[in-house]
């Protein structure tokens, strides 16, 4: 895999080039991951890519649009995977590569549920590791959030 050149060094042509190519990749993968549950590159390699779409957007403003990937999570997710209702909302622990950025999600969920610490139960599943955690307190018995059971 040849490395990208650094983002300082793109001139506004090949950031918009590299961008482009970026987003028709990344919705390519998008396609195959939710669609097709046949995903051909590694939670990893897809990271990267988005990290450097990302990178080019923030160097790059004049590329975000409203249609930005960043905007987006993944694509239609398949028919064939039947709909769960949550309890509560899920939060979203995003891209995790260090155990201080944990850390931070066990914070802020705490934050959002007026709590001093949380606890979760977690497994792996397939390639990702899935949190649902049902908390036992009263702030946490909001509205439910649809989602679809993968």
């Amino acid at each position: 895999m040849k490395k990208p050149k650094p983002l300082a060094e793109l001139t506004a042509r090949e950031a918009k080039a590299e961008h482009a190519r970026l987003g028709a990749e990344i919705s390519q993968h998008d396609k195959r991951y939710y669609q097709h549950d046949a995903p051909t590159v590694s939670d990893a390699e897809y990271d990267r890519l988005r990290r450097r779409y990302e990178e080019i957007e923030r160097a790059h403003p004049d590329l975000s649009t409203p249609e930005s990937l960043k905007r987006k999570v993944g694509a239609k997710p398949s028919e064939k995977f039947k709909k769960v209702r949550h309890k509560v909302p899920m939060l979203s622990l995003g891209n995790v590569f260090a155990e201080e950025e944990v850390g931070e999600f066990v914070a802020r969920v705490a934050r959002f549920l007026g709590l001093e610490t949380a606890r979760f139960y977690c497994r792996a599943e397939n390639r990702r590791a899935v949190l649902l955690a049902t908390l036992r307190t009263r702030r946490a018995r909001a509205g439910g959030d649809a989602r679809r059971r993968l």
